[in-house]
């Protein structure tokens, strides 16, 4: 079973990969990173799958916000809802946010299609989108691969327990997500509990003379 798993990942493991970052994927990735301790597929193969995946993703999409911007602001009401968002986070961090897009979370997509829907030069996304899909893809990738390492100083024989340190390690994957998915519940809770304390706030009447 292990050998057939492991041809399966030699022959389609690393276009699956290409596909899953050029969408997203963080979690194949790490995945994909504890396999290749495991001896099914080759780190830097793994690493160069991901790059390559990843950042012709992000060149896809800011190509498609230049040519096609508008019309997916009214298909999609995601992209219209984070629109001033991102904005506001293009007029803050300027160039960085290019090299940043792919670690935020809730803006990996969006980001570069309105970053192609402004007037941010193509060839400098084009530099900082390849450093930002080089780092990506070697954080993440040795992430998964690091994993694998640490278990093998708890665990002699991995093998055995592959498919619990699978389901391990999607946990880990899960439990971070969350966490995101929870700081931005709050932070957005807060910001609304402020908002509405500002606005039950009385008025103070205006004060001054009236001149004749």
């Amino acid at each position: 079973m292990q050998e057939l798993f492991k041809e399966y990942l030699q022959v389609h493991g690393y276009w699956v990969l290409f596909l899953g970052t050029f969408l997203e994927g963080e979690a194949i990735l790490i995945f994909a990173g504890f396999l290749a301790f495991q001896g099914y597929l080759d780190i830097y193969l793994v690493m160069l799958a991901a790059l390559v995946g990843s950042f012709l993703g992000d060149q896809f999409y800011f190509h498609i916000g230049r040519i096609k911007g508008p019309q997916l602001l009214r298909l999609f009401t995601t992209f219209a809802r984070k629109f001033r968002k991102a904005l506001r986070l293009i007029e803050r961090y300027g160039t960085f946010v290019a090299f940043v897009s792919r670690y935020t979370y809730g803006f990996r997509i969006v980001l570069p299609v309105i970053l192609g829907m402004t007037t941010f030069p193509s060839r400098r996304f084009l530099y900082l989108n390849f450093l930002s899909a080089l780092a990506w893809s070697i954080v993440f990738s040795l992430a998964g691969y690091l994993f694998g390492k640490t278990a093998s100083l708890f665990i002699e024989d991995l093998r055995s327990y592959e498919p619990y340190l699978m389901l391990g390690l999607a946990g880990i994957i899960l439990c971070l997500w969350s966490s995101h998915f929870v700081v931005h519940r709050w932070r957005k809770r807060h910001a609304r509990a402020r908002l509405k304390r500002i606005k039950s706030r009385p008025r103070r009447p205006k004060t001054g003379h009236n001149h004749r």
